[in-house]
């Protein structure tokens, strides 16, 4: 993110006029190596469009789009002028802040900015700073965040006098984490002021985390004792909270017949008999000063007084005929604007002002995805009993071979009444509960430091922690639920709602919320979870939450099966870091089995084996000693280069999607890094990071590689992989949308922002550069030509320049492509998915998305006769090149290359130096021989 710093200040600048003072800003970008000459061009063209002048002494001058191109590095520079600069609009102007942005950088700067311009006295304070730190300072206060929204509302309480209505607005206060037990303390000494109307007010400083404002209201309401407000703060950061009670107060409306959002409406400071409206912000970068703009000037055009807040938001309702204000609500897309007038003209300004957000108040939108309603599922038969000696298909989540006696982990029945006639008693036990979980999980947090599950967990520590699943639970308490029936249709509302998102990834995330809703539930009922037997054994459940795979005894537990969950669901990645085999999606058919019946799990293939009959429990014995005695063998020689018996060397290459994860890859023996997934990056970040943190990120990798190469994949997300502040039109199909280097393409400059971090971080140090979804030759040549253009600005050298074969196209298309790239790279899992139109994420089908199937072996072969016949290099980077099956027929197809997870390199290796390339050859010419998936397994297994 763009941030500013003393080392970008000046202090002391004196100018003749504005355009003076602005040349001089541009002299400064350009001195700074962020921009050319041209940019002082676009930064009065800006100007000419529109001041850009913020109020209270600030103007931040910068380009228009068309000058982006002026853009050598994002960057700012900041001019203090102590004796002002009169701007072309008249104001008077002590500070520039200029900037030079590739994209819409400068948005952040701006929202800090304008939460600023309140600031008694800020113009001379801005003249008068004598200290670059002291100025960054005073544009740089993080704004004060106060509570009060509908969480902090407690109405109807069963109390009688304005003390028990205080203590209970303060305790609200306090499991809201606004304030601590200290100033509950402070508030049980002090007797409530009396503010007229029938209201209360108690205030402390003491023990106040953050500002707030409480308000509890009496079950029978007196005309004494209407309500108290219970204040937190110390005096100088509640002053918005004091003014909107004020304006509450001289309104003079009785609230008896008022619900929360009537109330929180007064507070906000919107009249009784004002017109509302409710609009959805579908612009992609929110409430930016353009927007804003149009906003405003729509809201001149009427006479009535308009005001503007979020619904979801603590702040009071701002003038919509305020610049500053606007965008200092800081409203993002898919946020909710509520518009309030009254006067005259109300009716008729409410209908435009709605229209006009709608239109995107100038800028093109789209709309919000929406989530289909889900039709009612039939009642589910009784699962079948698995068969004896018969192979269950499922989804392999993580890769190994292992044999040992099942135990079904079935969840406790846990008895507890729907309802209960003691509502205070049922949130006490419910914070006991959500307490006991919270040791129960850090202490679990403590037993994982460093290891996978740990962030995780503290993601479930975040969770119970959820102020809409506490207050939905409250809700439904107060309507006469019991603490357990509420805590769990809270969450059970949540869980579904995320299990419909189309993101596959988001909706795996239900499990870790049903997981945490499981231990609450469990403490409250005063049951223990299920123990496994102290003998090895084979974990089968429903689902797997990240706390049990955390808790498993990795010396007994053999390997994971569960009914449903996916391969990139939290257990599965757990299992992967832990080295257990693992299925998953395997159907509720594995819950049929008995505690203590042998189960076989196959990681590599995707099935498991229940009761396996003699000959097959032998074969498996003697695919485990073997496996066991290539392990200890693979690891002794990680280092060694994977060369076949005959001399033949293939690379072997760890996939990262981290680059924390580099340093383990080179001591497992990976020869480089075959494919770096650069979107962790983006996915980490509310908006797009910028060039230094990019820069820095990709620096840690080639830092630990000392030398070795780096295959980069640049951004690779849209349709089904999207970002937030990204967004997209809803897609019917989003595998076969906007995706990859074609979603890349429509915004160039992040993708030139990426190219230019990775080509800066790698200095002299091998970088190769490949793009994701490349179809044909057009795309490829567009994408490159950025490439090259960094390069000649930077000075950097030459760098191998690649594309991933991903969809049949490109495959077919590979004699086109080979003359212009420098190399190939066959994801696997994207090229069987779309070769065999089979979604590898399908509960259903997902066990027959193999990449053994002969005819995407075809399209690699293909690609390599191509490759290989313009001196290209091939690489595999999909779950294949682990597969040890499909290892000699990727070898015998004359692959150079193959990238795996680092876990899997010396057992790759390992299998690569027991080969020859001749016997090789013949497995692959057996492969391309066959019909089907199950065929080429079937031959091969037998060979």
């Amino acid at each position: 993110m763009l941030t500013l710093t003393a080392n970008d200040v000046r202090l002391g600048a004196t100018a003749t006029d504005w355009q003076h003072a602005l040349a001089q800003a541009a002299g400064e970008l350009e001195r700074a190596g962020r921009t050319t000459a041209d940019y002082l061009t676009g930064m009065m063209t800006r100007e000419q469009q529109s001041s850009t002048v913020l109020g209270n002494g600030i103007a931040i001058p910068h380009g228009t789009p068309d000058s982006r191109s002026a853009v050598l590095d994002t960057g700012i520079r900041l001019l203090q002028f102590p004796d002002g600069v009169t701007w072309h609009d008249g104001n008077r102007v002590h500070v520039l802040v200029a900037i030079a942005a590739q994209s819409d950088e400068h948005l952040d700067i701006l929202r800090d900015l304008t939460r600023v311009l309140d600031q008694p006295g800020l113009v001379d304070q801005l003249a008068r700073a004598d200290d670059a730190e002291a100025l960054v300072r005073l544009l740089s206060t993080p704004p004060v965040q106060v509570k009060c929204d509908r969480d902090s509302l407690c109405l109807g309480v069963d109390a009688g006098s304005a003390t028990e209505l205080a203590l209970t607005a303060a305790a609200r206060l306090q499991r809201l984490q606004c304030v601590d037990r200290d100033f509950l303390g402070a508030i049980v000494g002090q007797a409530p002021v009396s503010l007229g109307q029938g209201f209360w007010l108690v205030h402390h400083g003491l023990g106040a985390r953050r500002p707030a404002l409480a308000l509890a209201t009496p079950k029978q309401p007196a005309p004494d004792l209407q309500g108290v407000f219970c204040l937190a703060g110390p005096g100088d950061q509640c002053r918005e909270l004091l003014e909107r009670l004020d304006g509450f107060l001289a309104v003079g409306e009785r609230i008896d017949t008022l619900g929360a959002d009537a109330l929180l409406a007064r507070l906000a400071g919107e009249a009784p008999d004002a017109v509302s409206a409710q609009v959805v912000l579908l612009n992609t970068h929110g409430l930016h000063a353009r927007p804003a703009k149009q906003l405003v000037q729509e809201a001149r055009r009427h006479n009535a007084r308009i005001r503007v807040r979020l619904l979801d938001g603590d702040g009071a309702a701002v003038s919509a005929t305020s610049l500053t204000r606007i965008i200092g609500l800081g409203a993002r897309r898919g946020q909710t604007l509520v518009l309030t007038a009254t006067g005259e003209d109300a009716q008729p300004a409410i209908t435009a002002l709605a229209a006009a957000i709608t239109g995107g108040l100038g800028e093109a939108v789209t709309p919000l995805a929406s989530t289909p309603a889900s039709a009612p599922e039939p009642a589910a038969a009784e699962p079948e009993p698995l068969v004896d000696d018969q192979p269950l298909k499922a989804v392999a989540a993580s890769p190994g071979l292992a044999l040992a006696p099942a135990f079904v982990l079935r969840q406790p029945t846990l008895d507890y009444p729907a309802t209960a006639a003691d509502p205070e008693e049922q949130i006490q036990r419910l914070n006991r509960a959500i307490d006991e979980s919270d040791g129960q999980l850090r202490s679990l947090i403590r037993q994982a430091e460093g290891g996978e599950a740990a962030p995780i967990l503290s993601v479930h520590v975040e969770m119970l922690q959820d102020e809409d699943l506490y207050q939905a639970t409250l809700e439904a308490i107060g309507e006469g639920a019991s603490a357990e029936a509420g805590w769990w249709q809270a969450i059970d509302t949540a869980a579904r709602a995320q299990e419909a998102l189309a993101d596959r990834l988001l909706a795996e995330r239900a499990a870790d919320l049903r997981d945490v809703g499981r231990r609450v539930l469990a403490n409250l009922c005063g049951v223990s979870m299920p123990t496994p037997p102290d003998s090895p054994y084979m974990l089968v459940a429903e689902d797997l939450g990240p706390s049990d795979v955390a808790r498993l005894d990795t010396t007994r537990v053999r390997g994971l099966v569960t009914a449903r969950g996916g391969a990139t669901a939290h257990s599965a990645i757990l299992a992967r870091a832990l080295g257990l085999p693992a299925v998953v999606g395997a159907g509720e058919r594995v819950l049929t089995l008995t505690d203590g019946a042998e189960l076989v799990v196959d990681g590599e293939r995707g099935c498991v084996v229940a009761n396996p009959a003699a000959e097959r429990r032998d074969r498996i014995q003697r695919r485990l000693e073997q496996l066991t005695e290539l392990q200890a063998e693979a690891h002794s020689q990680r280092h060694e280069p994977a060369t076949t018996l005959d001399g033949h060397t293939l690379e072997v290459c760890a996939n990262l999607g981290n680059t924390a994860h580099t340093p383990d890859a080179v001591e497992r023996g990976a020869d480089g890094i075959g494919l770096l997934r650069t979107e962790f990056i983006f996915m980490a970040h509310p908006e797009a990071p910028d060039l230094a943190t990019q820069e820095r990120e990709y620096r840690h990798a080639f830092d630990a590689l000392n030398g070795l190469p780096l295959v980069a994949r640049t951004l690779d997300v849209g349709g089904d992989k999207p970002l937030d502040y990204w967004p997209l039109p809803q897609e019917d199909n989003p595998f076969l949308g906007l995706r990859g280097i074609r979603l890349s393409l429509t915004r160039p400059e992040i993708l030139e922002t990426q190219v230019r971090a990775l080509l800066r971080a790698a200095g002299d140090r091998p970088l190769r550069l490949m793009f994701p979804m490349v179809k044909d030759l057009d795309e490829f040549r567009a994408a490159k030509a950025i490439v090259q253009r960094v390069q000649d600005e930077i000075g950097a050298p030459d760098l191998q320049i690649g594309v991933m074969i991903e969809v049949p196209s490109s495959a077919l298309l590979a004699p086109t492509l080979a003359p212009e790239v420098d190399f190939f790279s066959v994801g696997t899992n994207d090229l069987t998915q779309y070769t065999l139109a089979i979604d590898r994420g399908h509960g259903q089908l997902s066990a027959e998305s193999d990449a053994l199937h002969p005819a995407v072996l075809r399209l690699i072969q293909m690609t390599v006769a191509a490759a290989h016949a313009h001196g290209r290099w091939v690489g595999v980077c999909g779950e294949l090149a682990s597969d040890p099956l499909a290892i000699p027929v990727l070898l015998g197809l004359e692959v150079d290359e193959l990238s795996v997870t680092s876990r899997r390199v010396p057992l790759v290796k390992a299998c690569i130096r027991k080969l020859t390339l001749e016997t090789a050859r013949a497995q692959a010419e057996l492969a391309l021989s066959k019909a089907s998936a199950v065929e080429v397994r079937d031959a091969l297994e037998a060979s």
